[in-house]
């Protein structure tokens, strides 16, 4: 038995591998996104003062083992998704961070006005890897964040 036998044919459907529109009677959207970083002060920075997001919370939490951790989501203004900043536990959450895209572009901000983020991020001392170009759907460059992940800064 497998946890989707028993339902409906909709969600059959995802099982089945039929393309389309699998209706849950509800919406949904991605809430977080966690990344992987070394340290929580150094990447709070980053993302709020280089890039700008709110840090929405920073409070002190356990691991699952009961060992100390701090819970720090940080999100860009009037966005809905927001970005839990992990600090890497061990060797195997070590060796991910940076390269939690396998060396892809992994992670995509959009801003309303592309020239004064651009600007701003580079005052801040974001390392982008590629010049601003121009593209039909807005005019992009990449950049790295504090841990080293590949982003897409995208707008007009």
């Amino acid at each position: 038995m497998t946890p989707l036998d028993g339902l409906d044919e909709n969600a059959q459907g995802i099982r089945s591998g039929r393309s389309g529109r699998t209706n849950y009677g509800h919406l949904m959207h991605i809430e977080s996104i966690a990344i992987i970083v070394n340290d929580y002060d150094a990447a709070i920075a980053f993302f709020v003062d280089a890039l700008g997001f709110e840090l929405i919370e920073d409070s002190p939490s356990l691991t699952n083992d009961g060992r100390p951790k701090r819970w720090v989501v940080v999100r860009p203004p009037g966005a809905n998704t927001s970005v839990l900043l992990a600090r890497a536990d061990g060797a195997q959450q070590s060796s991910a961070v940076g390269d939690q895209a396998a060396g892809r572009v992994g992670f995509f901000l959009r801003v309303d006005d592309f020239g004064v983020a651009y600007r701003r991020m580079v005052e801040y001392g974001v390392r982008f890897l590629t010049e601003p170009k121009a593209e039909s759907y807005g005019t992009f460059a990449v950049f790295l964040d504090i841990a080293g992940n590949r982003w897409d800064l995208l707008g007009s």
